[in-house]
């Protein structure tokens, strides 16, 4: 076991937000190590999801959340204009059952927050059964290839000078002369430990996991097991994305990377949850993960009431993740970030991000609370 200050900056996980975190670390002139778990980046979380870029419409019980992501939708698209997919056109279908708002109030909602929004045309309209639906709107709403952003965020890292390890885990933390120190674990078994002086922990489903294991206060955090079954639409949808709002619906978009769709449903996507509870054992998200009976059946047979064509929708595979939120997320749909300093571990950071364009929350979170000055490289 030998102590290495190689690097000023610890990001542990290689999703997503951690490349980004990365990258943005290392613009301020720190050396940056990147450890990921998986064999891969973005091979998890960031991949195995609905894919949507969400432009606000998502969100009508919190303005805050939908205002939040009308300003980094625009970002998202500048920023990796070549990892999404504009080609489709997207709509949104009120219910006139069990709906939380209605057409008139999603119509006022869209104005408020200034998203573009149109009545769809009459030909799609009709693809709807009219005693459920109350209405449908055309939206501007892509979705991201998750390959081709993986194939982004790799090269930026290997440009930028981001020093990675794939299959290379946390184990724990502990503290050593008023220093933190890190135990990394490689897939062979060989460990080593650094000494850096900021540490990420971008982990999403495993964000306890870390904390735990050095002794550290967790934090409070629902997890669910979910699945997103991939299909083949109907051809009278003619590559639309189709989400019904505002209760237990469901949505249907493309998902790039496979030329598929994901289906996903309010009441079928979750399959079931736990939560992590400060001052309590935290529960292994892998194990819970192993349980996996696909409930695609039951998704498109209820999806069918709305959407009577999606009875020539053909089932083809599942993707199943953690999905981590907040516990407040459920009361009001609001997707805060996450950006908590341990106690114990004064150096290291947790962070946590329910929406891929977040990140942006997240990277202002952090500049203003590190120091300003950057470190020479």
């Amino acid at each position: 076991m030998m102590i290495s200050t190689e690097q000023d900056t610890l990001v542990i996980g290689g999703g997503f937000y951690g490349t980004r975190l990365a990258l943005m670390l290392r613009e301020r002139g720190e050396s940056v190590l990147l450890a990921e778990r998986e064999p891969v980046l973005l091979g998890r979380a960031s991949l195995h999801n609905q894919a949507r870029v969400h432009n606000g419409y998502h969100y009508p019980r919190s303005i805050l959340t939908s205002l939040r992501s009308r300003l980094n939708y625009s970002r998202f698209l500048d920023e990796y204009p070549e990892c999404v997919d504009r080609s489709f056109p997207h709509y949104y279908a009120i219910a006139r059952g069990m709906s939380k708002i209605t057409s008139t109030q999603f119509a006022e909602f869209c104005r408020r927050i200034g998203a573009p929004l149109l009545k769809a045309p009459q030909a799609v309209s009709r693809l709807f059964d009219p005693s459920r639906i109350e209405a449908v709107f055309e939206v501007q709403e892509c979705a991201f290839d998750a390959v081709k952003l993986r194939a982004r965020m790799m090269r930026a890292l290997a440009d930028a000078g981001v020093v990675v390890q794939t299959n290379t885990e946390v184990m724990r933390m502990s503290r050593r002369a008023g220093s933190t120190v890190v135990t990394l674990r490689t897939q062979d078994g060989v460990e080593r430990t650094i000494e850096p002086s900021l540490i990420l922990n971008c982990t999403y489903s495993r964000l306890n996991g870390v904390l735990a294991a050095s002794g550290a206060a967790t934090i409070a955090a629902k997890h669910e097991l979910t699945e997103m079954a991939l299909v083949e639409p109907p051809a009278e949808l003619m590559g639309a994305a189709v989400t019904v709002m505002d209760g237990p619906f469901f949505s249907l978009m493309p998902y790039p990377s496979r030329g598929l769709f994901t289906l996903s449903h309010v009441r079928y996507t979750p399959h079931y949850s736990w939560q992590d509870i400060p001052g309590e054992p935290t529960a292994d998200a892998a194990t819970h993960s192993a349980r996996r009976e696909t409930r695609s059946v039951h998704m498109l047979r209820d999806a069918q009431r709305y959407l009577p064509v999606l009875r020539s929708a053909r089932y083809v595979d599942s993707l199943w993740e953690v999905k981590t939120i907040m516990p407040r997320s459920e009361q009001d749909d609001s997707r805060p970030i996450l950006l908590r300093q341990s106690d114990e571990f004064p150096e290291c950071f947790t962070v946590l991000g329910a929406k891929i364009d977040s990140v942006y929350d997240v990277e202002d979170a952090l500049r203003a609370t590190l120091p300003q000055q950057a470190r020479v490289a």
